[in-house]
């Protein structure tokens, strides 16, 4: 699987996910700790970035679930 189909999933992941819970991005931003642009985070759900694994953690904090559910995609073999 390519570098970009892999960011994308991830990104639709984590969009699934703060939809789910109702939280908006800038609600998002809001709750992780440290400083972060709100442009990045849109970046991030488009898969248009590669997040850090730091930045995968805020964002599972500010989302209330591990960092494993962030990255549980289905890869094909």
């Amino acid at each position: 699987m390519e570098k970009s189909e892999i960011l994308k999933l991830v990104g639709k992941r984590i969009k699934e996910m703060r939809i789910q819970k109702g939280i908006s991005q800038a609600d998002l931003v809001g709750k992780m700790r440290g400083e972060i642009d709100p442009t990045n985070i849109s970046r991030i759900e488009a898969g248009r970035t590669n997040p850090t694994v730091y930045t995968l953690y805020r964002i599972s904090e500010a989302l209330e679930v591990k960092l494993s559910e962030l990255i549980d995609i289905e890869l094909e073999q």
